[in-house]
């Protein structure tokens, strides 16, 4: 049975998945982990964790904090996040301009590929580096 929560895909395997399906994987890791910070960090009613959410994983505010993380990433994950800035939406939402969605979609393609590869502590140092905490 495989371990949903604990992944280590083949490198092959991986490598099967498109730049849009690493993001659309990444996305829900980022709001899992958007979404756990928040509430460890006292946001107790629904609708302030709601709200709270949308602000932080909505594209200008992910492609804000990836700032943060780019100096430290290394070769290969620049190259993930090269891959995925690159990949073609069909659509770019209204309260995001083209750049913004495509770093948003980097981010989340990277994340992807490392919560793929099962490597949670890095994922962990990547997001405490963005959430400043």
């Amino acid at each position: 049975m495989t371990d949903y929560f604990h992944l280590s895909a083949s490198p092959d395997a991986i490598r099967g998945v498109s730049n849009l399906g690493l993001a659309h994987l990444g996305d829900g890791v980022y709001e899992l982990m958007v979404r756990s910070w928040l509430v460890l960090h006292g946001k107790a009613t629904s609708r302030g964790l709601h709200r709270a959410t949308v602000r932080l994983v909505a594209a200008p505010a992910q492609a804000a904090l990836t700032e943060k993380i780019l100096p430290v990433l290394t070769e290969e994950e620049q190259d993930v996040f090269r891959r995925g800035r690159n990949a073609s939406p069909h659509t770019v939402p209204k309260a995001a301009s083209r750049e913004e969605y495509q770093t948003a979609t980097a981010l989340e393609a990277l994340f992807g590929y490392l919560y793929l590869q099962g490597k949670t502590e890095r994922l962990n140092e990547l997001f405490t580096l963005m959430m400043g905490a």
